[in-house]
């Protein structure tokens, strides 16, 4: 799960041209999110899924959603 979330996070900063710091902020709410990922530190379960959907509604459309990785459906956002 944190190889999504990081993987989705450094091509999203790339396509964008913004640091992965500014996408954890809009994503998470806190710049050092996918640092704190990358250090070996955890999220909870929520969490994931509240990143991962703002990924899903935020994705450029010039952009593939990476294949190994589910992307939520529109109905389990609205759950």
């Amino acid at each position: 799960m944190i190889r999504h979330l990081t993987l989705l996070a450094d091509r999203y900063a790339k396509h964008r041209k913004v640091s992965t710091a500014t996408v954890a902020t809009y994503a998470a709410g806190t710049g050092r999110f996918f640092a704190r990922l990358r250090e070996g530190k955890t999220c909870t379960l929520s969490m994931y899924d509240r990143v991962l959907i703002w990924f899903s509604d935020n994705w450029p459309e010039d952009l593939a959603w990476p294949d190994d990785i589910p992307r939520p459906s529109a109905k389990e956002d609205a759950a």
